[in-house]
């Protein structure tokens, strides 16, 4: 299903509409907790089975996007968001099916697996297009698709909690709302499919496609680099570290400021994670398009090592100020998002757009360690610190220091990045050919 090449004239600004119409639909992801007291409560779960969709469809993003990433190079984006759109919306009818008739392993393994399987494909399904059409500012333009992820659930939030308020959050009620969904986000990313483009090749001399610019490496080369792993490093550290807030950011903020004299209500806390969720996606654009100006390792020298400072005025000042803690949050979550939009411009400018899509896709496999990472650090010591008495900020503080360290480790990875040694590098013709035939 290999997608038309645009017609002379065709803009490029619209390739990334249909990305992001793909993106805000997988970023619905990041809403799942809504679904999580009314599945507790109708189906009988603890707080942890009810994680277990969100949790699983996270490693299957990892998962299916290394696994998958050199047939999506291969088949093209149309393809790739057409395999997305049947999956992440399939994955929502199979868990529609589970909530109506109990059976909480249907939930799983549609919502989880299949769904997950979808997100991960979805996710990578347009980077290498988006660095095609826009060679001259790949951040901005991969920041614009990703942030549609990480703003997915400013929608999907507010729209899953009127359904369940309108259908009931019984098991009939969670059915309907999940085929809803399902059916919605069908029609959504099919916009996407029908709207991608490839770009034109571009002759050189009159008989063949230009010789690519700059290094150009396979996705099986670039996994023996240590510049494929040290970004591995970087990725899962930043990410670790914004996830911990992230997935504890209602419940911390409240810990935090619950012996002072202006404890934090239970509709602040929902707030303060709509705005950790806005900054999160703001983060995704304007660092990576930052990064366009300043380039991929100083960026990630902002992330590293502003976060580790930012993580450092939370542990020891953030429970005497709240706009303090506010701000510092915000920050760190801004990072968390553009690191996730920076990663597939700076794999271009190491690795070359020859198989960027499918290194992509194989670098995500740290966040699905980080996502396994980041909440187990938190919450365990959490509970081991609430086991010892011990109450408020004190809770997190050690948690804290153990991100910055982690920080601190991925700074020190992103220093050691270099350039690909060409003993790496494709054979010019190689990349040619494999070009021409992308855009056939």
């Amino acid at each position: 299903m290999s997608p038309p090449m645009a017609p002379a004239g065709w803009s490029r600004w619209l390739v990334p509409p249909a990305a992001l119409s793909v993106h805000l639909s997988i970023g619905q992801a990041y809403a799942w907790s809504v679904f999580k007291p009314p599945l507790e409560s109708a189906l009988g779960l603890s707080g942890t089975q009810s994680a277990l969709p969100f949790q699983l469809g996270i490693v299957m993003l990892g998962l299916s996007a290394a696994f998958g990433g050199t047939l999506v190079e291969r088949k093209g984006p149309r393809w790739a968001m057409t395999v997305a759109l049947v999956c992440f919306s399939s994955g929502f009818l199979l868990a529609a099916l589970g909530a109506a008739v109990e059976q909480y392993w249907l939930i799983v393994f549609g919502y989880g697996f299949v769904g997950g399987i979808g997100l991960g494909i979805g996710y990578i399904s347009p980077v290498s297009t988006l660095i095609k059409w826009f060679p001259d500012r790949p951040g901005m333009a991969t920041g614009i698709a990703i942030m549609g992820f990480g703003g997915g659930a400013l929608i999907a939030s507010p729209w899953s909690a009127q359904m369940l308020e309108s259908f009931g959050a019984d098991g009939s009620g969670i059915a309907l709302a999940f085929l809803v969904h399902g059916l919605t986000y069908a029609v959504f990313m099919l916009l996407g499919v029908l709207l991608v483009r490839v770009p034109r090749p571009v002759k050189t001399d009159g008989d063949g496609p230009a010789v690519l610019d700059g290094p150009q490496v396979s996705a099986r080369s670039a996994v023996r680099t240590p510049q494929f792993w040290c970004l591995w490093i970087v990725l899962c550290m930043n990410v670790t570290a914004g996830i911990g807030i992230l997935e504890k950011a209602a419940p911390m903020i409240t810990d935090f400021f619950a012996d002072t004299s202006t404890p934090v209500s239970v509709s602040a806390a929902a707030g303060f994670v709509a705005l950790l969720s806005a900054a999160n996606m703001a983060g995704r654009i304007g660092w990576s398009s930052t990064s366009d100006l300043i380039g991929r390792k100083n960026i990630y020298r902002v992330y590293l090592g502003v976060g580790a400072l930012m993580y450092a005025l939370i542990a020891l000042a953030g429970d005497s100020s709240k706009p303090l803690f506010i701000l510092c949050a915000l920050v760190i979550l801004s990072f968390y998002g553009g690191g996730f939009a920076t990663v597939p411009a700076y794999l271009k400018d190491l690795f070359g757009t020859y198989q960027v899509g499918a290194i992509h896709g194989r670098l995500l496999t740290a966040w699905s360690t980080a996502g396994v990472l980041g909440p187990l650090i938190v919450n365990w010591i959490a509970d081991r610190q609430e086991e010892a008495g011990k109450d408020g900020s004190s809770l997190y503080t050690l948690s804290l220091f153990i991100m910055i360290g982690l920080l601190a480790v991925g700074f020190v990875a992103n220093e050691l990045v270099r350039p690909v040694h060409p003993r790496h590098h494709e054979p010019v013709a190689r990349p040619q050919e494999k070009e021409a035939s992308d855009v056939r």
